[in-house]
């Protein structure tokens, strides 16, 4: 491990045993054993996310379909409220790309042309995110959002990163550009590439020279502000601005004012959608990114106060004229490389920018913004994941197909209606796994008393005139009859006379009312037939069910440790217990 690893892992963390306001409160948890060297690193780490988050808050603004200062509005109070109730030490707040898009189209269509009702509606979205969260945080609903799965993501994560770029290039080709959909801003810019100004061209291509260069050599480093000074240096002091570029302009100077939305969630149709969609993708990006840097420096988070930390930063995104923020992993790293010890390197972040914003605006002027593309693009790179996606063809084609659902989904349907397909995927995926279970038809595994699957071990042996069987799933509502199905198969494939059915439960561990039915049913049709049922290795809660259903009197006494070896040993008039010696 090295020495910052070794520090980081005796950082004070929150405490998950403790209770009280004390718990909801992290600092109170870490301050206590905050060390006063830790000051300057945290510091460095504020200064260094600061230079970081400027050049591409102004960029994730511009996909937001807001002025660029609202974009630093967002990562001035974003890292301050996080810092207060998030339970990371090195996650970074403040405006991500997918969710900058997100809102850009989506409020497009709710604004109406009208700037300052654009503006109150992305403060609105940050409202009703940080109400949301809250609620979350009281109803304890953190473990609802691993329903979206990995496979999901990967897919709607490479659509967002296409749609996402997409916006941006006509600026790096110096046209206009337009559409609405991504297909058709794809045939839009077919079109205007002809008239592509070769100037901005050749200085934007540049600028994503030096920052993929920057990255690859220079990682966690805030090459995006090298690039942004010496792209305004080169305007301001040669004759370049006279070929077409089209720039920042003046930013308003000082800190923002405390602004309530103008705007109620009633008076915007279409805007709670939104909200829930931001609030998805910020919860899932953020709890993510703090995982992955809480695993490498040895501590954990807490998911459920990631609610309250989230809910915080865009209470304050809404309340100071800002948009949804959220924790994303490239910044964070930037956070977590430049040393990074406790949440108060996003204190010396904010006032970092604070500082900026009250005596620096003016420099920002004449920032052209190809170079805000640049950054952009270079920003959403990371967001497709090319060795994921083979991965997941070589493991899973199903899988792959539903990632690739995803991925379509966003390019044909755009992002907020991909989240919601998104989620959609994720809980179909989920139901069509418990709705068809896996019914395993089960052998004796030569010379023991186990069973297991015979179609996976296929010199397991089989016993005559016995079928034993095992429900890979809960046994509930919506699958019961798929199993009775798949039984009723195995029993007509059967090679000769049956005498007995087994159905080993070990694998269930939940039946409901309609699966209790089910198997009651199915034992009745058994005995119908000559054939005699037992049932084994039930899990507690599944063996009160079953009896206040009635079956142990007709398929006789289910213990839990009665296994399928003992119901074949008392089938063939053996002792249990004597082959068990």
């Amino acid at each position: 491990m090295t020495q910052q690893a070794e520090e980081a892992a005796r950082a004070p963390v929150a405490d998950p045993g403790v209770r009280g306001w004390r718990a909801a409160f992290p600092p109170a948890q870490w301050l206590a054993g905050y060390q006063p060297r830790w000051l300057a690193k945290d510091a460095i780490a504020g200064v260094t996310l600061a230079a970081y988050g400027i050049p591409v808050s102004l960029a994730y603004a511009s996909l937001a379909g807001l002025p660029p200062q609202y974009g630093i509005y967002g990562y001035l109070v974003g890292g301050l409220f996080y810092a207060l109730f998030g339970s990371s030490r090195q996650l970074a707040i403040g405006p991500t790309s997918a969710i900058s898009m997100l809102v850009g189209v989506t409020v497009a269509g709710m604004a109406q042309g009208d700037a300052e009702r654009w503006a109150s509606i992305a403060a609105l979205t940050a409202l009703l995110i940080a109400v949301m969260c809250v609620l979350a945080w009281l109803l304890r609903l953190s473990s609802l959002v691993n329903f979206i799965s990995e496979t999901i993501l990967l897919g709607f994560k490479a659509g967002a990163a296409l749609t996402i770029a997409l916006t941006q290039l006509p600026k790096l080709f110096g046209v206009q550009g337009g559409g609405e959909g991504f297909f058709e801003r794809l045939f839009i810019l077919g079109g205007q590439i002809p008239e592509t100004n070769l100037a901005v061209l050749g200085f934007g291509l540049v600028a994503l020279a030096l920052l993929l260069l920057a990255e690859k050599f220079l990682p966690g480093r805030p090459a995006a502000l090298f690039v942004v000074v010496a792209s305004i240096l080169v305007l301001s002091l040669t004759s370049l601005g006279e070929l077409g570029f089209k720039v920042v302009g003046a930013l308003p100077q000082g800190l923002p004012d405390f602004k309530l939305p103008g705007l109620r969630a009633r008076d915007v149709e279409g805007v709670v959608p939104l909200a829930f969609a931001c609030l998805l993708l910020s919860y899932v990006e953020s709890v993510s990114a703090a995982r992955a840097l809480a695993e490498a420096h040895k501590y954990e988070i807490d998911p459920r106060q990631e609610f309250l930390g989230l809910g915080a930063a865009n209470l304050g995104a809404a309340l100071f004229q800002a948009y949804p923020v959220a924790g994303g992993l490239s910044q964070s790293s930037v956070n977590d490389k430049a040393g990074a010890r406790t949440p108060l390197a996003l204190v010396f972040a904010s006032i970092t920018i604070g500082l900026c914003l009250m005596f620096l605006t003016g420099g920002l002027k004449n920032l052209p913004n190809v170079v805000l593309a640049a950054i952009v693009l270079v920003a959403v790179k990371g967001l497709v994941d090319i060795g994921g996606m083979k991965r997941l063809w070589r493991v899973s084609r199903y899988e792959f197909l539903v990632s690739m659902i995803a991925f379509v989904a966003v390019l044909l349907l755009g992002i907020l209606n991909g989240v919601i397909v998104a989620v959609l995927a994720s809980l179909a995926l989920l139901i069509r796994r418990v709705a068809n279970p896996h019914v395993a038809l089960l052998g004796r595994i030569p010379g023991t008393r186990k069973f297991s699957d015979i179609a996976r071990n296929p010199d397991n042996t089989p016993v005559p005139g016995v079928l034993a069987f095992r429900v890979d799933a809960a046994l509930l509502y919506f699958n019961a009859e798929q199993v009775r199905d798949a039984v009723r198969a195995m029993q007509r494939a059967a090679t000769g006379p049956l005498k007995l059915v087994i159905c080993d439960l070990s694998t269930s561990p939940q039946v409901d009312l309609a699966g209790a039915r089910m198997l009651t049913k199915l034992q009745q049709e058994l005995a119908a037939a000559g054939i005699r049922m037992r049932l084994v290795a039930a899990h507690a809660p599944v063996r009160d069910i079953l009896r206040a259903e009635g079956l142990e009197e007709n398929v006789g006494y289910f213990g839990r440790r009665i296994s399928v070896a003992d119901a074949i040993d008392e089938f063939e008039g053996r002792d249990p217990a004597q082959a068990a010696g």
